[in-house]
C-alpha cells in the first residue's frame, strides 16, 4: 500500500477570505458542481495546494464542462448516472463491479451472412463471469443453431480487444476471422460475411465504471507531468464524483418523472444549495486521505448515494399533499429571464424534512474530490506541482476545445438534463 508523505498546515484564512467574498447567486444549476470542486482543494496536502490552489477559477469553471457537452458526444451522458434500480431489487449483488466483467456478461452480436440474413450471438443465460468457460449461443429467429464453449479468460481478452477498447467507435466491427480464433469456434464455417458488437448495458448509466477510468487517466497525466491534463481533468472527474453523491444520479425516476414529481432534481440539486449552502453549510470537511481501493471506493459512494432515493422521494411527495400547488412553485427573474422555481417557503420544508441530507451529502462530495486528487498523485509518485503555477488559461482553453473535437460526433437522443 502506497502511503502519502506530507506537512499539515491550515488553509482557514484563504479560505474565510474566499467565502466572504462569494457572489450571492451563480448561473442556474451550476452552483453546486464549482462550489464543491472549489472546496476540494482546501482539503489537499500543502505540497498538492501549492499547485492547486492558483488554479481555484479554473476548477471551479471547468467542474462544468462534462455537462456541455452532453449533447455533443454519443458516450458522454451515461457517464453521469446509473440506474441501479433498472437492475433489480438488489443490484449490488448482481451487478459486477468491473467495467470488463460487466461486458463480458452484457455483449452480444450480430452476425451477417453472405445472403443477407442476420444471426445473433448471445452469452447464454445464467452465465457468471467466475464460470470457467463461457457458453456462447448462436440464434437465427430466436431458434438456438449451435453453441460454443470458450474458456472465460480467453473470452475475456475477446471482449477488451474488441469491445472495450473499441467502446468509443461508433460501429464495432467483428470480422468473421476474429471470432473463428477463439477456442471451440474453430469449426464457425456459416456464411459469414461481418458482424457487430452490441453493447445495451452502458445506455443504463456507467457511472462508476467511468469514475476507475478517469482517475487512471488522472493518475497517468500526475505521472507524466502533463500540467494541461492534471488540471482538465482534476476538474472533470470532480464533476462525476459529485453526481456520484446525487441520490437521483443513481435511478431510472431520475427527475421524479415516473412518480409525478417532475423537477425534483433540480429541486434537490441546484435550489437548496443556492439557498443555503453559503450562509448555512459547513464545509470544512478534514483532510482527503488516500484511497486503497479506488473502484470499491467509487462504488461504495454510489451505493450510499442510492440508499436515499426513497427518503427524497418520499418526503417531497408528502410535502406536496399538504401545500397547495400556488405555493409550490413560483417565478423569479434570473438574469433577466422570468423562471418557475420551487417557492422558498416550500423548499424550506423540504430542507428541514431532508435533515441535513443535502450538506452531507456535499460534504462527503467535497472530501471524496479531494482524496481522488491525493490518490492520483500518491499514485504517480507525488510529482512536485510546480509545473501548475505557470499554466495559462489559453492553454487550459485549447486542451478543453481539443477534448470537444477529438468526440464530435453526431449528436445522440439521450435523457435529457434534470437541471
Amino acid at each position: 500500500m502506497k502511503q502519502p508523505h506530507f506537512l499539515l498546515a491550515g488553509m482557514l484564512p484563504g479560505l474565510l477570505i474566499w467565502l466572504s467574498t462569494f457572489p450571492p447567486l451563480l448561473p442556474w444549476g451550476f452552483f453546486g458542481h464549482r462550489l464543491i470542486n472549489k472546496m476540494a482543494v482546501f482539503t489537499l496536502p500543502p505540497e498538492m495546494i501549492a499547485g492547486f490552489k492558483p488554479h481555484l477559477e479554473y476548477l471551479s469553471d471547468h467542474a462544468v464542462d462534462p455537462d456541455k457537452r452532453r449533447y455533443a458526444t454519443h458516450f458522454e451522458a451515461v457517464r453521469h448516472y446509473i440506474d441501479l434500480d433498472h437492475w433489480g431489487d438488489n443490484p449490488f449483488d448482481s451487478l459486477p463491479r468491473d467495467w470488463t466483467r460487466a461486458l463480458v456478461l452484457n455483449t452480444h452480436y450480430e452476425i451477417y451472412t453472405q445472403i443477407g440474413d442476420t444471426l445473433e450471438l448471445f452469452v447464454a443465460p445464467g452465465t457468471t463471469p467466475d464460470s470457467d468457460s463461457i457458453r456462447l449461443e448462436l440464434t437465427a429467429n430466436g431458434k438456438l443453431m449451435q453453441d460454443f464453449l470458450i474458456p472465460t479468460e480467453v473470452y475475456r481478452a475477446f471482449v477488451i480487444e474488441h469491445v472495450r477498447n473499441a467502446y468509443y467507435e461508433e460501429q464495432r466491427l467483428i470480422s468473421c476471422a476474429a471470432w473463428r480464433k477463439l477456442p471451440g469456434m474453430e469449426g464457425f464455417s456459416l456464411d459469414c460475411e461481418s458482424g457487430i458488437a452490441l453493447e445495451p448495458f452502458s445506455v443504463h448509466g456507467m457511472l462508476p465504471y467511468f469514475l476507475p477510468q478517469i482517475q487512471y487517466q488522472l493518475t497517468e497525466a500526475f505521472r507524466l507531468h502533463q500540467s494541461t491534463r492534471i488540471l482538465r481533468l482534476s476538474a472533470e472527474i470532480g464533476h462525476y464524483i459529485a453526481d456520484a453523491h446525487v441520490p437521483l444520479h443513481t435511478t431510472k425516476n431520475y427527475n421524479g418523472q415516473l412518480s409525478g414529481q417532475t423537477g425534483i432534481h433540480a429541486f434537490w440539486e441546484s435550489r437548496l444549495p443556492e439557498l443555503y449552502a453559503i450562509d448555512q453549510y459547513n464545509f470544512f470537511v478534514g483532510k482527503a486521505t488516500y484511497v486503497n481501493d479506488i473502484q470499491d471506493f467509487y462504488w461504495d459512494i454510489v451505493q450510499q448515494s442510492h440508499l436515499l432515493v426513497d427518503s427524497v422521494l418520499r418526503l417531497e411527495k408528502q410535502l406536496s399533499t399538504v401545500y397547495p400547488s400556488d405555493a409550490q412553485s413560483c417565478f423569479e427573474e434570473r438574469l433577466g429571464v422570468i423562471v418557475r422555481t420551487p417557492c422558498t417557503d416550500y423548499a424550506q420544508a423540504y430542507h428541514k424534512a431532508l435533515n441535513g441530507m443535502v450538506e452531507r451529502r456535499m460534504r462527503a462530495a467535497i472530501q471524496a474530490i479531494g482524496s481522488a486528487w491525493l490518490t492520483a498523485w500518491v499514485d504517480a509518485g507525488q510529482p512536485d506541482l510546480s509545473i501548475l503555477k505557470n499554466k495559462s488559461d489559453a492553454a487550459q482553453q485549447n486542451d478543453t476545445v481539443a477534448v470537444l473535437n477529438q468526440h464530435k460526433l453526431p449528436v445522440l437522443r439521450v435523457r435529457p438534463h434534470e437541471e
